[in-house]
């Protein structure tokens, strides 16, 4: 039975036991895309990553389980579950209602306050998200800048 082989043996590199992501800079942020993996929502590497800095995360996958997270200097200010605004964790999860209101969210959809959305709405969600994410760091993430970029990639060690 012939199969297909992975691209690190096509190239001729060893497999890789990790994480695979992109890197690019966007005037003064670094934009990083992972496909299909979960440590820009890992609270034990976006401490660390966001000294100094303000970092700001979004998680999604194929089941339309969500995360974001906002987080400065080591401290995550700010977690939800994007269809429930209104459960809000973190340091500071007040501190940008005005942001997430005008991305589009509605803070009175919650597990808590028993409002939520529909599997459908969820999905329609998706734009409020980077909608959000600009707001924080008035970086726009455009179609065009995403898929016209170039990436340094890299493949990170698994968290242990």
């Amino acid at each position: 039975m012939n199969r297909p082989l992975p691209l690190s043996a096509l190239l001729g590199l060893p497999p890789w036991d990790g994480h695979f992501f992109g890197a690019v800079s966007i005037g003064d942020w670094c934009l990083i895309v992972e496909p299909n993996g979960f440590m820009g929502v890992t609270p034990e590497i976006i401490k660390p990553l966001s000294a100094d800095t303000r970092l700001v995360s979004h998680f999604r996958n194929v089941n339309a389980v969500k995360d974001f997270y906002w987080a400065e200097d080591g401290d995550i200010r700010l977690m939800f579950e994007p269809p429930f605004a209104a459960d809000r964790y973190g340091s500071d999860p007040d501190g940008a209602v005005d942001a997430i209101r005008r991305a589009g969210f509605d803070l009175e959809c919650g597990v808590q306050s028993g409002k939520i959305f529909f599997p459908e709405d969820v999905a329609a969600r998706t734009g409020a998200v980077f909608a959000l994410a600009e707001n924080l760091t008035g970086v726009r993430l455009t179609a065009q800048l995403l898929t016209e970029s170039t990436y340094l990639c890299a493949v990170a060690p698994s968290p242990k």
